[in-house]
């Protein structure tokens, strides 16, 4: 069984969907800190022929609660409103709006107003639009010693769902051993995306923006093709 472990974040890049496209089971954190200058709660769109960021407004909280901890600003019914004018009016010219737009509409009128849920939410939704029959399982529901830290940790949740192999995304090549995954009998993987690129109406191409980037300008069956054009190392 391969394994994949991640943080979850909103509408992330398409690397994330190669990872869950690589995988049986994806194991979603949610009982680890919240990280304001990460892709949580925020991701890129094009704006212009340029990236600008869309961000979920959060309740001000202690910036040391786990992320399943963390809700939704109570102002969100109206931000959600401007953020879906942002993205409509961006892409309004885009050749696949009038499919890929409803997927956006649906998550986002998700009605948990936790932070985890709704972003836990938005995967599942993007994956079942791509086609990617991944099994999504959450953290803090397997059984394993949540206090372990790092590489430790995932070695515990990889051991602790019996996978062979340990799939990460290229960002963990500085992170992980693969003689101590090894020593465990697991094999240790990394996703090598391919050369991505697609026209963005008249603009010079804009690489690794959130998925909502490549579902406005590409059709099922080209997204089918990026997402296994990738190699593991």
């Amino acid at each position: 069984m391969k394994l994949a472990i991640m943080q979850p974040y909103f509408f992330p890049y398409i690397g994330y969907f190669q990872l869950a496209a690589s995988v049986d089971r994806f194991v979603v954190y949610d009982n680890i800190q919240f990280s304001k200058r990460g892709w949580i709660n925020r991701n890129r769109i094009l704006v212009n022929g340029a990236d600008e960021f869309i961000t979920l407004p959060l309740k001000r909280d202690s910036d040391y609660l786990d992320i399943e901890k963390r809700q939704l600003a109570d102002s969100f019914d109206i931000d959600k409103a401007k953020i879906l004018r942002k993205i409509k009016e961006c892409y309004r010219k885009a050749p696949y709006l009038e499919v890929a737009f409803p997927v956006i509409e649906w998550v986002f009128d998700y009605p948990s107003r936790n932070l985890f849920l709704f972003v836990f939410n938005s995967l599942k939704e993007v994956c079942r639009y791509l086609d990617i029959p991944v099994e999504f399982i959450v953290s803090s529901s397997i059984d394993v010693d949540h206090t372990l830290k790092a590489e430790k940790k995932v070695l515990g949740i990889v051991k602790a769902m019996g996978a062979e192999t340990y799939i990460n995304l290229p960002g963990g090549l500085n992170l992980y051993s693969r003689e101590e995954f090894e020593s465990c009998g697991i094999a240790l993987k990394f996703i090598q995306p391919g050369a991505i690129s697609y026209q963005q109406f008249d603009h010079p191409f804009v690489p690794w923006l959130s998925i909502i980037d490549l579902i406005m300008f590409n059709s099922r069956d080209r997204l089918s093709e990026i997402i296994q054009d990738y190699k593991l190392i």
